[in-house]
């Protein structure tokens, strides 16, 4: 058994991750350890993807040419105990929110690493993910990178320095995206849909806008002002919406998901 990509830790985001890798057929389930402390997880990864499964983290350092780090920040102190096998060629990819490329560096000061923030939309191939490389970084490992992720969706390389800020937008964002669809379904609610119609409606909404603002690359604020006609309903529910502070409050969100990426590698 030839061992080519090895994950740590086989949550949600990973499970995102290795689904498409697998459907968009850029590995071969063979070829894939996934290391999970948790019994029923493992089983329920092996079962569903036909990957193979430990809770043996050395054995995933010894083995893969490719590791994927998709723990909680919390624990990587703990979990890079178990990384001392590793091999300083093996391409070290983390997911991990807040955990700057210097420290896992000094931690593996001689293998390529590549710091990666995706976010959840990548299970159904619609993710978005910024890329920030190490120092020992050659292109042939960048464009694997991009290759891997390019199966979950949308790739743009930044600078280090952003990743944080990366993190508060694209990587809590679908949680914000996720609360204002609900408050729109409530709000048709309130108004007297059926609460099944009002969810119809302001799911579509939302993907549509995204969608025609994608394509026509019309700025937001030209498309609101496009929707909002004099004295018309639109413009009655924006000045709601601004008196109630909406786009003051997504843009503090955003700021204290960005603060909290920083702290979380301050530790």
């Amino acid at each position: 058994m030839t061992i080519t990509l090895g994950i740590i830790g086989g949550g949600v985001m990973a499970e995102a991750i290795l689904s498409r890798l697998l459907t968009e057929k850029i590995y071969d389930p063979t070829n894939i350890l996934v290391s999970e402390p948790q019994q029923q997880r493992q089983e329920f990864l092996q079962q569903n993807y036909q990957v193979n499964v430990t809770s043996d983290n050395a054995s995933v350092a010894s083995a893969a040419e490719v590791i994927l780090l998709a723990i909680k920040p919390q624990i990587l102190s703990i979990v890079l105990g178990d990384l001392s096998g590793i091999s300083s060629s093996t391409l070290i990819i983390s997911i991990l929110a807040g955990i700057p490329l210097q420290r896992l560096e000094s931690s593996f000061p001689t293998n390529p690493i590549i710091r990666v923030m995706p976010n959840t939309p990548a299970t159904v191939g619609a993710g978005m993910t910024a890329i920030a490389t190490g120092k020992q970084v050659q292109s042939h490992h960048l464009d694997l990178t991009k290759k891997m992720f390019c199966a979950v969706g949308k790739v743009v390389e930044v600078s280090e320095t952003l990743m944080d800020a990366v993190t508060g937008l694209s990587g809590s964002g679908p949680a914000f995206v996720a609360m204002m669809i609900e408050a729109l379904a409530d709000g048709g609610v309130a108004a007297g849909l059926p609460r099944a119609i009002a969810s119809e409606l302001a799911l579509q909404t939302v993907l549509g806008t995204a969608q025609l603002i994608q394509t026509t690359k019309i700025h937001p604020a030209q498309l609101k002002d496009q929707v909002t006609s004099p004295g018309g309903t639109t413009i009655a529910g924006v000045a709601q919406l601004e008196l109630q502070g909406f786009r003051s409050a997504i843009i503090e969100a955003v700021k204290a998901a960005y603060k909290r990426s920083v702290e979380l590698g301050q530790r």
